[in-house]
């Protein structure tokens, strides 16, 4: 089946798109959704063009869209999106990425539901210890880019996620960061080409939605 990825940069959405090649599934575009302006992933606060180079990295096309504030015209853009590459590509299915809130599955089915696509969730469902490990012992390399300053200082900003971060975790976090508590950026794997290599980044402090620390990449190859 020809698919879309919804791709937020991170080891969920890259892994469930894995996932969904060796399911047999023509991946076709990656769908990549920014802030108003167009400059930062809505979901991690990275570069636009740091995901877009990850995309050339896996050598599929990505599709991204500033997308606007309010819930209601983002799920009006997303399906509009969707349409397009349904007539561009012939796209009937989207991958995801979620692993076990409902209230996502939920809004995801009727997403789907309305746009005439069928939702490929691979991850769903999984002990997320086991899914983490897996990741890990898969090939795929994830930075961390952005923390839940109340759960994690900003030194967990840039540390890789390996079996050593998994074990350092305290036991209310995610392994996967599920909830929000932490999110990455893949900059190697079994899909990319050649790795992205973050030279130059800087802490930032964020309050607007909680207080979170995000990992400012100011340079990478």
């Amino acid at each position: 089946m020809k698919v879309a990825g919804l791709w937020s940069a991170g080891k969920d959405s890259c892994f469930a798109c894995y996932k969904a090649i060796s399911m047999g599934h023509d991946l076709s575009v990656l769908f990549n959704f920014t802030d108003p302006k167009g400059e930062k992933s809505l979901s991690h606060g990275l570069l636009a063009s740091i995901i877009f180079r990850q995309a050339e990295l896996v050598g599929i096309p990505m599709a991204q869209k500033a997308m606007p504030d309010a819930r209601k015209a983002y799920r009006e853009e997303f399906k509009r999106l969707i349409r397009i590459w349904q007539k561009k590509a012939g796209i009937r299915g989207i991958v995801f990425g979620d692993i076990y809130l409902q209230e996502h599955k939920d809004w995801i089915d009727a997403l789907c539901r309305e746009a005439e696509v069928e939702p490929i969730m691979p991850l769903w469902g999984k002990d997320t210890k086991e899914l983490a490990l897996e990741i890990i012992d898969s090939g795929f390399k994830a930075v961390v880019v952005a923390v839940k300053a109340d759960l994690l200082g900003k030194e967990w900003l840039g540390r890789i996620m390996d079996r050593k971060f998994i074990e350092e975790l305290k036991p209310e976090i995610d392994p996967c960061g599920e909830k929000g508590e932490f999110h990455t950026l893949v900059v190697d794997g079994p899909l990319f080409r050649e790795p992205i290599r973050v030279l130059e980044t800087q802490p930032v402090l964020e309050e607007s939605f909680g207080k979170h620390w995000f990992l400012d990449i100011k340079k990478y190859v």
